[in-house]
């Protein structure tokens, strides 16, 4: 790995890490201040550990387009609980989850068969959370609808 990446992996941790010290600091424990009706967990099944710094972005499938409801990058835990923001309240439809896995692969040094993966699902429920792990490693992944 070089040691421009190493930076930049640094930075992007440290980031993280002093975002959750603030989140966990201004709700008083560790969970982030709003639960959202949807949210993700990376777990990096290759190193056995959270997959931090991965960018994730929500969408709704409006027609033929989808509409763009929020984006996040996982925590120090690989979580990210902070995606739907919208003033909205959750609809019954179609969704999209889009990780950019590429980047966060050449930040740990480590090439990758999967630059991106879209998880695409359904919300029948609305007064439901929707949790959507993803299990990845650099040439394989897989998901589920978790609690």
């Amino acid at each position: 790995m070089h040691i421009t990446q190493r930076f930049s992996f640094a930075l992007i941790a440290l980031t993280l890490y002093f975002t959750t010290l603030l989140n966990a600091a201004a709700t008083g424990d560790n969970l982030p201040a709003k639960r959202t009706p949807i949210s993700t967990h990376v777990l990096n099944t290759a190193s056995g550990k959270p997959a931090a710094g991965v960018a994730v972005v929500l969408q709704y499938k409006e027609g033929k387009n989808w509409e763009e409801l929020g984006r996040s990058l996982t925590d120090l835990q690989g979580r990210a609980a902070d995606l739907y923001l919208s003033k909205k309240p959750l609809q019954v439809g179609t969704y999209r989850l889009v990780y950019e896995t590429g980047v966060y692969f050449k930040g740990q040094g480590t090439k990758t068969f999967f630059p991106q993966v879209e998880i695409i699902f359904e919300v029948e429920k609305t007064d439901e959370h929707y949790h959507v792990p993803l299990l990845l490693s650099p040439f394989g992944y897989s998901t589920y609808r978790g609690s």
